[in-house]
C-alpha cells in the first residue's frame, strides 16, 4: 500500500458531514469520501465504514443529508469526527432539524442536501450509499474555503479504523 501513497497522499477532498435517522435513531459523522457520480440524472455518494456508528444507522435508513462545512468549522468537524455516537450524542452539541423524510439537517453549514438511498455499493471497508437529491439549502454567502482532508488531520477518530 505504501507505493499508493505517491497517489492518495497528494489528494485533499472536501469533507463533510453525513447524518442518518432510522428506528428512532440519530447518527452522524466527518466524512472523507464522498463524490457526484452521475450528472443525469444527478447522483451524489458517501462512503460509510463499517465500524461507525452512522453506518449501522444509515443502512436502515431512506434518505442521508449531506453537509458542507467551511474551513473556520473545525468546531463543528471535531463534534462528528473526534466523537463517536457509541458514546456521546453528538445532536445535543448542535443546532438541527428535521426536514425532508425525517432527514436531519444540521442549520450552520455551508450547504447541505437530503438524498433518498438509491443503491447501496460495498467497497472494501467502507459501503456507498448512492443518493438522490430531493432537497437541498444552504447560506446566501460562502462563509470561505470548504473544509478539506488537510484541514481535518488533528482530529482523532472518535471511532478509530483498525
Amino acid at each position: 500500500m505504501a507505493g499508493m501513497d505517491v497517489f492518495l497522499d497528494r489528494l485533499d477532498p472536501d469533507m463533510c458531514v453525513v447524518t442518518a435517522a432510522a428506528g428512532g435513531e440519530e447518527a452522524g459523522c466527518l466524512v472523507g469520501f464522498s463524490s457526484q457520480c452521475s450528472m443525469n440524472p444527478v447522483r451524489f455518494v458517501v462512503w460509510l465504514s463499517e465500524v461507525n456508528r452512522t453506518f449501522q444507522v444509515a443502512r436502515s435508513a431512506e434518505y442521508l443529508a449531506v453537509h458542507l462545512l467551511a474551513r473556520g468549522q473545525h468546531g463543528l468537524a471535531e463534534v462528528f469526527g473526534g466523537q463517536t455516537g457509541d458514546d456521546v450524542d453528538k445532536f445535543q452539541q448542535v443546532r438541527r432539524r428535521h426536514e425532508y423524510g425525517g432527514a436531519v439537517v444540521l442549520e450552520d453549514v455551508e450547504a447541505w442536501f437530503v438524498g433518498r438511498v438509491v443503491e447501496r455499493v460495498t467497497g472494501g471497508d467502507h459501503v456507498g450509499f448512492v443518493l438522490d437529491p430531493v432537497e437541498w439549502g444552504g447560506r446566501e454567502t460562502s462563509g470561505g474555503p470548504l473544509l478539506r482532508l488537510g484541514d481535518a488531520l488533528t482530529i482523532e477518530p472518535g471511532h478509530p479504523v483498525d
